[in-house]
C-alpha cells in the first residue's frame, strides 16, 4: 500500500540556549512517555498562529521563569524518536536573560529550572530527553550563530 503523506504530521517545537558564564539554562520535567524525569533546554510546540520566536519566548518564560531576548538562530534540527512514529523539527534559538520572576508559578509537569554547565549535562547524559539537549550545546559552543532574520513569517 502506497504510503499516504496525510496520515503524517510532524512535531513543530523550539527550544532557547541561554547561556550565562558558562552555565546553561535547563528545565527538569517530567516526561509522559516514559514518567522520568528528564532534562531539556526550555522548549515546546509552536502554537497555532504563533511565530517561531514568540513560541521560544514564551516557552521559556512559563517553564522557568525567566524572560528572554532571542539573539541568534542556532540549528533547525529533525529527530525521529525511537520505537515511535513521530518526527520533531526543534528550531533552536538563543537568546539572554532580561528578567526572572522567581514567584512565577511553572508549567505543569516542570520540576525545576535549573543552570548547569556541558560537563554537568555530559554527566546526566542518561536524564537528557533526547540527544538533541546535549547536540545542541556543543552547536552553540563550536560558534553556531545564524541572524534571525533567516526566520520569516508570514500572514
Amino acid at each position: 500500500m502506497p504510503y499516504n503523506c496525510k496520515d503524517w504530521v510532524p512535531h513543530i517545537t523550539v527550544a532557547t540556549i541561554v547561556e550565562q558564564d558558562g552555565l546553561f539554562l535547563c528545565v527538569e520535567e517530567h516526561s509522559k512517555s516514559n514518567q522520568a524525569v528528564v532534562i531539556n533546554q526550555p522548549a515546546g510546540h509552536v502554537e497555532r498562529g504563533e511565530s517561531i520566536l514568540a513560541a521560544a519566548v514564551r516557552e521559556t518564560l512559563e517553564e522557568t521563569g525567566h524572560l528572554v531576548e532571542p539573539e541568534h538562530l542556532v540549528a533547525v534540527q529533525r529527530w525521529h524518536k525511537p520505537n515511535t512514529d513521530d518526527t520533531y523539527f526543534r528550531i533552536v534559538v538563543s537568546a539572554k536573560v532580561i528578567d526572572h520572576d522567581a514567584e512565577r508559578e511553572l508549567d505543569a509537569g516542570i520540576v525545576q529550572a535549573l543552570w548547569l554547565s556541558r560537563d554537568e549535562l555530559t554527566r546526566r547524559t542518561i536524564e537528557l530527553r533526547s540527544p538533541l539537549v546535549s547536540q545542541t550545546v556543543d552547536d552553540y559552543l563550536a560558534g553556531a550563530r545564524h541572524c534571525l532574520s533567516i526566520l520569516k513569517d508570514f500572514e
